[in-house]
């Protein structure tokens, strides 16, 4: 009986039912958005790791990030190579530099240097262009997305790198740089020509292979011990860095959340205000409703039930309106994610969200007098 009486309360005024429904909305939609946005964020800041199909990075001792590690001597990667376990190691160089549009504007962009022969650091999603015509001298393969930026028209089209001539031979789709410099994939030996302040005797990382059948982690404490200078980090642990020093340590990640938080603050007050107003208008009838013999179990099922039919309305309706941003972000610089345990905590944190609000409600139904139903 307590669903029945919970829907009519809910329907009766179909105004407030609405405003109901717009704030539980307004903050899902918000919530949403800016959680998707932490983990598109987060997934962007460690993008080219988690797809360089590399097993163990080694680094300079402390290195932050992917994007601001110190260059160490290229000549680590004989050691790297000399450690049983190690299947293949190869240099990679990553490095902000300058770009120069056709009309002379100037960018700054992310090389990405790698080993056009090996497996490991190749972009991903190429969409135009063969990874093998970055053997050519001057060549890179730029992201779609940042095709506007960087004054980019054309495959073919040559453009100006550190004062060097690269020439555009290939696009790929959807790889997003965090710090808002485009990536621009290239050989090492290119690499090299277009980076500033790297001698010919460094590298920025040494990535390396374990052997089939070999276990990553002892590989990584054998390269510990024989290797020296150096951080040794597996792909997950250097992810993880990446991903919390952008996300925390520059305090991006900390606006995100408070905006998300913010929202749920913004929810609870809006539904809790509409809830207590039908509570308030409905008084009387529970009054009547104690009067009748009704315990206090059901005058709080009946309450909550308004809660959860609200929310679960309110959920669907702000799902679906989240969906609009989502699939637009896939064709901008930020990208908004929206994965199924996103979408489930989204469910369960509405009716959470739900409940507590309507917490004020069912103390003011509950102390109500039953006699007040005969008095005029």
């Amino acid at each position: 009986m307590a669903a029945p009486l919970a829907r009519r309360n809910l329907t009766h005024d179909r105004t407030r039912l609405a405003v109901t429904l717009a704030g539980i909305v307004f903050a899902i939609v918000l919530i949403t958005v800016q959680l998707g946005l932490f983990i598109g964020f987060t997934k962007t800041t460690s993008g080219v790791i988690d797809h360089a199909g590399v097993d163990l990075w080694i680094t300079a001792p402390g290195a932050p990030n992917f994007d601001a590690a110190p260059p160490i001597p290229e000549r680590k990667i004989h050691g790297v190579r000399s450690v049983p376990g190690v299947a293949s190691a190869e240099p990679l160089i990553v490095q902000f530099t300058r770009w120069r549009r056709p009309d002379g504007q100037g960018e700054t962009v992310e090389i990405v240097g790698f080993d056009v022969d090996q497996p490991m650091g190749r972009p991903w999603a190429v969409v135009a262009g063969r990874i093998e015509d970055l053997k050519l001298p001057d060549t890179i393969m730029v992201d779609e997305l940042y095709l506007g930026k960087l004054g980019v028209e054309r495959l073919g089209q040559t453009v100006e790198i550190n004062e060097r001539r690269a020439r555009v031979v290939g696009f790929t789709r959807g790889i997003r740089s965090f710090t808002t410099s485009p990536y621009v994939f290239t050989s090492l030996a290119n690499a090299r020509r277009y980076a500033q302040n790297l001698r010919d005797s460094e590298t920025i990382y040494v990535v390396a292979r374990v052997a089939p059948g070999a276990d990553v982690d002892e590989v990584k404490q054998r390269l510990i011990a024989r290797v020296t200078d150096v951080d040794v980090l597996t792909t997950a642990e250097f992810a993880f860095r990446t991903q919390y020093y952008w996300m925390f340590t520059t305090g991006a990640g900390m606006a995100v959340l408070l905006a998300a938080v913010l929202g749920l603050v913004v929810g609870v007050v809006i539904v809790a205000q509409t809830i207590y107003a039908t509570t308030m208008d409905r008084i009387r009838e529970y009054g009547t409703l104690k009067a009748m013999g009704a315990s206090n179990g059901f005058v709080t099922r009946v309450i909550l039930t308004q809660a959860g039919l609200s929310g679960t309305v309110g959920y669907a309706l702000g799902m679906a309106v989240s969906l609009v941003p989502v699939t637009l972000s896939e064709y901008g610089q930020a990208a908004i994610r929206l994965p199924w345990p996103l979408a489930a905590f989204m469910l369960v944190l509405t009716l959470a969200m739900c409940a507590a609000a309507s917490l004020t409600s069912i103390r003011k139904a509950l102390s109500v007098d039953p006699a007040t139903v005969f008095r005029s």
